[in-house]
């Protein structure tokens, strides 16, 4: 039987114990793995691998030998309990042999659990999950998680005191990070928050979700848009050191304008520009993109844009010029023309 995302759910919450097995399959790797974790500390527990029901099989030993699997299903443990026999990366080249397996399982064997890489409509190891009438086939995609799906990672974590910001800023980070970094960045969060009263708000997740160039990146655009002149070399030298390069900085920086610039034309002005941003931005980042929109104005922004554009035509040119000092001249000139 295939399964709905929103049926998927459900089924990852609480695994249903009495079925045959489950398929779960996707392109993200990453994702497979957490629902199939998820799953199987749902039918045997949390010690179930320390009291042998759980047994794991490669796909490559099931091609070499092909009984392991029907052994591991009706092996006897020692210990009470529903048990589980894992096969990871499955392919279609196996569905016979599951096929084989399925047809003789009954009520008392090991559910069968297993996992695969992308596979497309007419994959014959779907078809085999899908039309079994007591196994489950899900397909794990790209898709960000549901509310329902943060609200559980957040109950789980213990963090649950958030203020309206800290909501959004949760929501648009799921969208960023990859679902094991969300995991630990909210996990990340629970202890930082710990013992602390007051709500979860932007600047605590500022300080927990994972670091990059992308944070310098912004301080130098900020630096450049609030004409604070002497901060721009210090930064420069720091992000080169890091491994940015000009056309990247340069692409950022235009990124940049360019938010400021839709933020600025807005009719109703920057702070209903900036609510109608997408992906949204929250706490002082969005204070900071209003406050820099109302400042610049649309036609400066412009002329910073039109500026941005044509140092881009240079650095991608079959000229040679100097890049750093090429980016570092134009962010400069940028910073002298929000004094005026």
């Amino acid at each position: 039987m295939k399964l709905s995302p929103r049926e998927a759910a459900g089924y990852f919450k609480k695994p249903d114990p009495k079925r045959a097995g489950v398929l779960i399959y996707g392109a993200d790797a990453m994702r497979v793995a957490e629902r199939r974790q998820q799953v199987i500390l749902g039918l045997v527990g949390p010690e179930g691998e320390a009291e042998m029901r759980l047994t794991r099989i490669a796909a490559a030993d099931l091609r070499k030998d092909p009984a392991l699997l029907d052994d591991a299903i009706k092996a006897q443990g020692f210990f009470p309990g529903p048990r589980v026999a894992f096969a990871e990366e499955a392919t279609d080249g196996l569905s016979n042999l599951f096929e084989d397996v399925l047809k003789g399982w009954r009520e008392g064997d090991a559910q069968i659990v297993v996992t695969a890489g992308q596979l497309n409509a007419k994959s014959a190891l779907r078809k085999v999950f899908e039309a079994h009438p007591n196994t489950f086939a899900i397909g794990i995609y790209d898709d960000p998680p549901s509310r329902d799906e943060i609200n559980d990672i957040l109950s789980k974590a213990g963090v649950q005191n958030l203020d309206r910001d800290a909501e959004g800023a949760i929501m648009a980070l799921s969208r960023l990070l990859e679902p094991g970094d969300f995991r630990q960045t909210i996990e990340k969060l629970s202890l930082y928050k710990r013992g602390d009263p007051d709500p979860v708000s932007v600047a605590d997740i500022d300080a927990c979700k994972p670091q990059s160039t992308e944070a310098d990146l912004d301080d130098v655009l900020s630096v450049v848009a609030e004409a604070r002149v002497t901060e721009i070399a210090p930064i420069l030298q720091r992000l080169y050191a890091q491994g940015v390069n000009p056309v990247t900085l340069c692409i950022g920086a235009t990124r940049h304008f360019r938010t400021l610039h839709s933020a600025a034309s807005d009719p109703g002005g920057p702070s209903a520009g900036v609510g109608r941003l997408r992906p949204p931005v929250f706490g002082p980042r969005r204070d900071a993109i209003v406050r820099q929109a109302g400042n610049w104005g649309r036609d400066r922004l412009e002329k910073a844009l039109t500026l941005l554009t044509d140092t881009d035509l240079q650095l991608r040119s079959t000229a040679k010029v100097p890049q750093q000092a090429l980016v570092e001249r134009t962010l400069i000139r940028l910073a002298m023309m929000a004094r005026r």
